[in-house]
């Protein structure tokens, strides 16, 4: 049950599971595949960058001794590396599937596969990765997909016209959609689900405000130096860690009881505190738009990830 008193204690027992990590080598992601692992779970850590991958192995192996954890190179950016991850990844059952990497607010630039990056790591890097482990996902009773949004949602809808972040671009739009773009494809993929029968819930989380590099990664980027000490500053004053913020995310993967389509973040104005169902933008919601952005993404992508009856 969610609430003031859940915490990563309450997490039922994870032994026997697999659960994939995107993202896993930092920030929410580490603790998502921390606290999985703790619970016996065996994660395998979905990372860009090998060398922080296999850092991030070492840390969570000397946190949590017993760890069964590894690494495998993931680029979102690249639909070629996300295909190469998909088919060399040896098992047939995947438990769970953590949708949690991401880019925010990036000066404007494109994926290996000419998208938006924002919009291409963030939600098509996602959806094709989502697709290609359906087989496994479908084989096994009580799968969960969690794909980790924001309450930056609420900046913008989906413009399908225009997936190139904003005529002129604006980072936090482009941000904004990306984060649109995972709440309609949770609520699509839910609703496949449950016209195929299956027995795989989609649900999404957010973390509220918490401290990860995601914040200052932009402003980095950019030598934008006086907005990078903002950010950090508003991380040490405003923000809650990212032991905290991993909390929704955790819940959606591992609660009983979580009904698909669901959305977890902090209970405490959706910005800190334990877990709890958030509010959404109604067109976070909409179902011809979920229906037309799954048509828009299978094309983009190459990538069908309809259950069989769906």
């Amino acid at each position: 049950m969610h609430g003031p008193r859940w915490t990563t204690a309450d997490i039922p027992d994870q032994s026997g599971r697999t659960a994939v990590v995107t993202g896993a080598n930092g920030g929410l992601g580490y603790v998502t595949a921390r606290e999985l692992a703790r619970k016996g779970a065996r994660v395998v850590l979905a990372c860009r960058s090998e060398t922080r991958g296999r850092e991030a192995a070492e840390r969570l192996l000397k946190e949590v001794p017993r760890a069964e954890a590894e690494v495998r190179r993931l680029d979102l950016g690249d639909l070629t590396s996300v295909r190469y991850f998909a088919a060399r990844l040896p098992y047939e059952r995947i438990d769970l599937l953590i949708n949690n990497a991401g880019v925010m607010a990036l000066p404007r630039g494109t994926t290996a596969d000419g998208f938006e990056t924002q919009f291409g790591v963030n939600h098509l890097g996602h959806f094709a990765l989502t697709g290609l482990l359906a087989p496994a996902l479908l084989a096994t009773p009580g799968a969960r997909v969690v794909t980790v949004s924001s309450l930056m949602h609420a900046l913008a809808g989906i413009d399908l016209r225009d997936l190139g972040g904003g005529r002129p671009y604006r980072r936090w739009v482009a941000y904004a959609r990306s984060k649109t773009a995972n709440l309609l494809f949770t609520h699509e993929l839910a609703r496949r689900f449950a016209a195929a029968d299956a027995d795989v819930v989609a649900a999404a989380a957010h973390p509220g405000y918490a401290a990860t590099g995601l914040q200052t990664a932009g402003p980095r980027a950019e030598g934008r130096r006086v907005a990078e000490r903002v950010m950090r500053l508003g991380n040490q004053v405003f923000a809650q860690p990212a032991e905290a913020g991993a909390l929704p995310t955790l819940y959606a993967a591992t609660a009983p009881g979580v009904r698909p389509d669901s959305f977890y973040g902090p209970s405490f104005a959706m910005w800190r505190g334990a877990p709890a169902p958030s509010w959404r933008a109604p067109w976070a919601e909409d179902d011809r738009m979920a229906a037309r952005l799954w048509a828009a993404s299978v094309r983009l992508t190459g990538v069908d990830l309809s259950p069989p009856g769906a």
